[in-house]
């Protein structure tokens, strides 16, 4: 179980560490400011959207820092002003050109075919498809059904 008042301090020495304001961070985090004012708070606990969203904006947070307190942040020193200052530069993806149509085939392809052909072997056994639903990550699905 997540201790608010802890979280609280860990959140606060975050955005210490990054130098923004709960509005920057807000905005960087794609939550209402009400929100991340109820985190730091203490008013409201984090909810697993936002500990996801933390995770992924922040890739130098580790997780049972955030939640439990335990490790240190950022887990480097180093590797994280490395980490963001690559963020900060653009890739540079016209240095290297890639082949798109290369004839090597991969292990992970190889798998993806053969998975594709289990699928189809499942599709020939004669049982007929009920409902299919698409989940989205906006917490949205979309369901079919025959």
């Amino acid at each position: 179980m997540v201790n608010s008042k802890d979280f609280v301090k860990r959140l606060e020495k975050i955005l210490e560490y990054y130098g923004i304001s709960a509005t920057a961070f807000a905005e960087k985090m794609d939550f209402n400011r009400s929100t991340i004012s109820h985190l730091l708070s203490g008013r409201n606990k984090p909810s697993l959207d936002f500990v996801m969203k933390l995770l992924k904006e922040f890739p130098e947070i580790e997780m049972n820092w955030l939640l439990y307190g335990k490790g240190s942040f950022p887990s480097t020193l180093e590797n994280s002003k490395e980490k963001e200052e690559q963020k900060l530069k653009p890739s540079n993806t016209s240095e290297k050109s890639l082949d798109l149509f290369s004839t090597t085939t991969s292990n992970d392809e190889k798998k993806s075919v053969s998975s594709i052909k289990s699928v189809e072997q499942n599709l020939d056994s004669g049982k007929e498809i009920d409902k299919i639903v698409i989940f989205y990550r906006d917490g949205t699905f979309k369901a079919y059904q025959n």
